[in-house]
């Protein structure tokens, strides 16, 4: 009797709602299209409008040099074939519609990835995604900021018998570019903070190797500078080296407050108490 009733209970309790693990690869192929799709939506909906509103925008974008030449000067770029106008409104507004549809990407993304997340998890999932977001945007702004100054640099070097005719396409990569490498590199701090947070390193580690990280921040800084010219290669430098410090302070709240388990960065710290 108790086996029978046993077994009607087990047959008459609800059961469990399938969650995100019970998901089938298929379901989440399903799901991952449909992100995709989403985000592909929104980059192409923003490039329409960049391409609609490409005169305010390469305005904008033109400004740099504008301030580079000085007023008084025309600071008009110069095309050479017929198809230069649209491919340079093409070429513009794929970069606008990147900017204007990363928000909504990264949101995809992050839905796609929240559920099979543990709770402790997405505690800092959401300050990393905003302050990567904050970091590469404050990078491509500094990159933008000083761009005048590359230019004045490069239109100086080869003295005063070079007259400088800019294209459209070869102003508007360097400048992307510019942009681009210095907001991926702002993510310094990012990598460091998660790096501590995982216990690979600890910020112990990281404050003895200040000096070798200092040479090597600036060494890389005058690598990746796409004009290179040194007053960008040290707008990037320092910046970094600034991000290494505040890295080692948010290392030592946060790693500090949690208690973190044993680690092999922590065991070498105890073995090398340098």
């Amino acid at each position: 009797m108790a086996t029978s009733t046993s077994s009607l209970h087990e047959r008459s309790a609800p059961s469990p709602t399938p969650g995100p693990a019970a998901m089938t690869v298929f379901e989440h192929l399903r799901e991952l299209r449909h992100r995709l799709l989403v985000s592909v939506a929104t980059v192409a909906v923003g490039g329409i409008l960049v391409f609609i509103l490409f005169q305010h925008v390469f305005t904008f974008l033109l400004h740099p040099y504008c301030v580079a030449v000085g007023p008084g000067h025309s600071c008009n770029l110069f095309v050479t074939g017929p198809l230069d106008g649209l491919s340079i409104r093409l070429e513009v507004a794929a970069y606008g519609g990147l900017v204007l549809g990363s928000p909504v990407a990264l949101f995809q993304l992050w839905r796609f990835i929240a559920p099979g997340l543990r709770p402790h998890e997405r505690r800092y999932t959401v300050p990393f995604v905003t302050s990567s977001v904050a970091l590469f945007v404050g990078g491509a702004a500094v990159a933008f900021l000083i761009f005048p100054h590359a230019l004045a640099w490069l239109d100086s070097i080869g003295g005063p018998a070079l007259r400088q005719l800019y294209s459209p396409g070869s102003y508007i990569g360097l400048l992307i570019l510019m942009m681009a490498v210095f907001g991926i590199a702002f993510e310094l701090p990012v990598l460091l903070v998660f790096l501590q947070l995982a216990h690979v390193v600890t910020p112990r580690k990281l404050a003895s190797w200040r000096r070798i990280a200092i040479v090597i921040l600036v060494a890389f800084a005058a690598i990746i500078t796409p004009s290179s010219d040194p007053f960008s290669m040290f707008a990037l430098a320092i910046p970094l080296v600034a991000f290494y410090e505040v890295s080692i302070l948010i290392g030592r709240v946060t790693v500090g407050r949690g208690a973190p388990k044993p680690s092999l960065a922590a065991a070498h710290d105890r073995l090398d108490p340098r």
